[in-house]
């Protein structure tokens, strides 16, 4: 039974195998032939004509992906914690939506983050330069994580000051009606984003927006130099190997454990 279960774990796992490659080549065209079911069965002259064979084109695809899943459990020797992983959450999460169209008739439509599957390619092409990028942005994200928290706690303070001025400078008679909704027109200001839903009337008001305007470029610019800093620091590269045991991926080509769990690769 072990036997089995390395095997599984090399044709499920590993891209390194002709086996392998195989299986994650048929898998990432189903996840494409899946995602196109579903995006075709929004539109309404195809759903209204063809609702059934897509429907039971999603039924088979939900079902596969069922016992795939089924079987990557089995493959590690740890299940729980490859379900409680990234992939073992996105794999989790691409069956659900099937079954739970029983209940909710539109919840079909959340099957199309099955795209998400289709980061495996980087395995599957081998394209190693890529994994180590991504590997370097995790790592540099994850860094930065405390001097961006400080950034995010600074935009809020901000947020919150800037909409109770304008909900006290320009007030309900020009749409600014409580702070909650002052709030919001100051973060679509200070992203940029703009969407001109509310707008401030008074002279005090269009002065304090253009401040927030200018604060605006400056806020989009920070965050972008936090994480440049730390990715500029942490060049390395990795292997397409995964761990028996949880399934993590991500090692050193020297590794010789799985720098999460430990256990020998």
């Amino acid at each position: 039974m072990s036997q089995l279960r390395q095997r599984l774990h090399e044709i499920i796992f590993e891209a390194d195998t002709p086996a392998g490659r195989l299986f994650d080549l048929v898998l990432l065209i189903a996840i494409l032939l899946s995602v196109l079911a579903v995006s075709l069965e929004s539109v309404p002259t195809i759903a209204e004509a063809y609702r059934s064979e897509l429907r039971a084109v999603e039924w088979v695809f939900t079902g596969l992906f069922t016992i795939e899943y089924i079987a990557r459990l089995y493959a590690v020797r740890k299940p729980l914690a490859y379900a409680r992983s990234f992939f073992g959450i996105i794999d989790l999460l691409a069956i659900l939506p099937g079954y739970l169209m029983l209940f909710f008739a539109t919840s079909n439509s959340l099957a199309t983050i099955r795209i998400m599957r289709l980061i495996r390619i980087f395995r599957i092409l081998k394209l190693t330069r890529f994994l180590g990028e991504a590997g370097v942005l995790r790592a540099a994200l994850r860094a930065s994580m405390p001097k961006v928290s400080v950034f995010l706690l600074t935009v809020l303070c901000t947020v919150v000051t800037v909409g109770s001025l304008m909900y006290v400078i320009e007030g309900p008679k020009n749409g600014f009606t409580s702070i909650p909704a002052s709030m919001y027109w100051a973060i679509v200001t200070v992203t940029t984003v703009g969407y001109g839903d509310i707008t401030p009337q008074t002279t005090p008001g269009q002065l304090l927006a253009s401040l927030l305007m200018l604060l605006g470029y400056a806020i989009i610019a920070v965050p972008t130099g936090i994480v440049s800093a730390e990715l500029v620091r942490r060049p390395r590269s990795i292997s397409t190997q995964a761990c028996q045991d949880c399934s993590h991926e991500g090692h050193e080509p020297d590794a010789k454990h799985c720098y999460r769990c430990g256990a020998e690769l």
